[in-house]
């Protein structure tokens, strides 16, 4: 660049760096597209072989339909009396009167429609009454609202049932609730404080067969987490295919509220008292008269020489019972029937409950250590009554 200015020089530099700078720039700007659009193609353009997921973490299910359809056959169930009290006494005696006064008495729950022409089953303390002229209604999900006949109840399992006038009602299919396995999703619905109208809550099988002293003679729960609250006794306890397993019946609560445990009468032992109720009017059940069980425990195994705590102790017999002339004596521990190992008390009187009436129980008993049998008559329990209203 002789004879040129050196302002010159210096534009020619500038242009010179310039269009290099363009160029390399062009370039890398190229490949960078380049590289983004071969991340951007979908994966069938270049198809990468990736295994299986077999384990890990599962989502939840998806049981809206299933609830969608399960509360249109749970019921709210009202029961109004009439309950006669005494008129208030004047503390200074001046205006006693021997009077009473007349005030109406209303319980709430649940119900579950289990026949399209209008069967609906729920427990007996939904519908129990100590007052007069009781009115059961049954509210459904579209609000019709009928009064209710009590075709029979059954204190020992707690449970009711009622007719409506109604047809083509919708249903719940019947789930076999012998099948229930622990942790399997299920779904509670009822009306709970007699407020909140078809509420589904959802929870796991915590337990099966779990008895709780207090509740029963006969007793078979279902033990779910589920959230079960006051005016939900009654109510629905179904499966993750939609199918009934169980009718919600209690709570077990330190503070009269939901605190995780549910229990639910299982739907086998439901339907099968319900045939019985809807056919008779009442359950039969076998008994032993004239004998008293107590609860097995450690210290009561080893001063009888039982292997464990299972099975049940005879405390108390009738001399004229029975259970006395086919040779059963007090401090005999009960451990099997009709060659079932028994766990409890309770469990002993489900399995004879269970028995025919008039047939003969085959009893393995442990007197002094030793194991014995017993053939013991199955008698006939007094049967519930049936109330019909």
């Amino acid at each position: 660049m002789t004879g040129t200015s050196p302002m010159t020089r210096r534009l020619v530099v500038f242009l010179l760096f310039f269009t290099t700078g363009i160029a390399v720039g062009m370039v890398l700007t190229g490949r960078m597209r380049t590289t983004e659009d071969a991340i951007a193609q979908p994966q069938s353009a270049q198809p990468i072989d990736r295994p299986a997921i077999t384990g890990g973490a599962q989502s939840l299910p998806d049981l809206t339909g299933i609830a969608e359809r399960a509360v249109r056959a749970v019921t709210s169930i009202t029961t109004t009396s009439t309950v006669r009290s005494p008129v208030a006494v004047d503390p200074f005696g001046f205006f006693y009167r021997d009077e009473m006064i007349e005030r109406r008495a209303q319980s709430l729950g649940s119900g579950v429609i289990v026949s399209a022409d209008g069967y609906v089953v729920t427990n007996n303390h939904v519908i129990e009454t100590r007052g007069s002229r009781p009115q059961v209604s049954v509210i459904l999900a579209d609000k019709r609202e009928f009064v209710a006949t009590v075709v029979g109840t059954d204190e020992q399992t707690d449970l009711a049932v009622l007719k409506i006038d109604a047809r083509d009602l919708p249903t719940l299919a019947w789930g076999d609730s012998g099948h229930l396995k622990v942790a399997e999703w299920v779904l509670a619905i009822g009306n709970p404080f007699g407020v909140f109208s078809q509420t589904v809550t959802l929870g796991i099988v915590s337990a099966t067969s779990r008895n709780v002293e207090g509740l029963g003679t006969y007793e078979d729960f279902i033990q779910t987490d589920a959230a079960i609250n006051r005016g939900n006794s009654g109510g629905a306890l179904i499966n993750a295919r939609g199918e009934l397993v169980g009718i919600n019946s209690a709570i077990y609560s330190e503070t009269g509220g939901y605190q995780g445990i549910g229990l639910a009468v299982p739907s086998n032992l439901v339907r099968k008292t319900m045939d019985e109720l809807i056919k008779n009017g009442m359950v039969k059940r076998g008994t032993m008269l004239g004998i008293q069980l107590q609860a097995m425990n450690d210290a009561i195994a080893r001063q009888v020489g039982a292997p464990d705590a299972k099975g049940a102790l005879v405390s108390r017999l009738d001399p004229q019972s029975a259970a006395y002339g086919a040779g059963l004596r007090p401090g005999d521990v009960i451990v099997a029937i009709n060659g079932t190992n028994l766990e409890s008390a309770q469990h002993f009187l489900k399995l004879l409950g269970d028995s025919e009436v008039g047939s003969t129980a085959t009893l393995t008993i442990i007197r002094d250590g030793r194991r014995a049998t017993a053939r013991v008559p199955v008698e006939q329990a007094v049967p519930s009554r049936r109330r019909v209203r």
